[in-house]
């Protein structure tokens, strides 16, 4: 289990067993497109509802078994965006196609997770109710697939299908940003001096999976730095940071 995922879990199983004593949350938290405007908050709160123990069950699963792998993946800090933005693009779908049809569940950010998983890997056999393998990226096509014709034709009414597709784009976006992030990074490695380059490069294979989550963070912020303006924008202290967590065979800061 990683951090954000036991997050989102526990916060998410928290909020429905608060909605099942106290009703009247549900209507200051789901997302009603027409009152977006003046909630704007529902964008992000109608993910912690549900609209049952089964609807909650099953997106908690979903996001149990998806959720780890992807995580570990791209980072806790961007797999936390990633699941907000999929919930945000399941929204403001939503609002575009459905502007009638009131929201609440987690669908959106797990149906997210569920196409990052398929991006990262695609050919990883996905058991349809435990029994029927199929491979993550044709499950993703099939459900969007059922989700537009659904959609649009307005067969099995009561299931928020734009947010799923909201939130496939959501996740599709981001992670398209993600890659060309690393890629200007590459660019950017690869235009500087050797010294330098070589830092960045050492920088890059630190191993955040088995750090500290506050440590991952920084981590993080400083790989993002890195990203944006290059290696030489970190500071002594930031280098003496970093080379605490590089591979064993060169912990040196760089010396500029």
């Amino acid at each position: 289990m990683t951090p954000v995922v036991r997050a989102v879990l526990i916060a998410t199983v928290a909020v429905f067993f608060v909605q099942a004593t106290l009703p009247s949350l549900v209507g200051s938290l789901m997302f009603v497109p027409q009152q977006a405007l003046t909630r704007p908050w529902t964008v992000l709160s109608y993910m912690l509802l549900h609209g049952g123990l089964g609807h909650l069950f099953f997106n908690m699963l979903a996001l149990f078994f998806f959720g780890p792998r992807v995580e570990a993946r791209v980072g806790s800090r961007e797999f936390g965006w990633l699941y907000l933005l999929s919930g945000i693009g399941g929204a403001l779908l939503s609002f575009v196609l459905a502007p009638a049809a009131p929201i609440i569940g987690a669908s959106a950010g797990v149906f997210g997770v569920m196409l990052a998983f398929a991006y990262f890997w695609p050919h990883e056999p996905i058991h349809i109710w435990g029994i029927i393998p199929v491979p993550a990226r044709l499950l993703v096509i099939i459900t969007t697939v059922i989700s537009l014709w659904s959609g649009f034709s307005g067969a099995r009414s009561g299931i928020a299908h734009f947010a799923h597709l909201g939130g496939y784009a959501g996740a599709w976006l981001y992670l398209r940003w993600l890659d060309r992030a690393r890629t200007r990074f590459r660019r950017q490695a690869t235009a500087a001096p050797p010294a330098v380059r070589r830092s960045a490069e050492r920088y890059r294979e630190i191993d955040r999976t088995r750090m500290h989550a506050l440590n991952r963070e920084e981590v993080d912020r400083l790989l993002d730095k890195i990203s944006a303006t290059g290696v030489e924008s970190l500071t002594p202290q930031e280098q003496l940071f970093l080379s605490n967590f590089v591979p064993p065979d060169d912990r040196r800061p760089p010396v500029h």
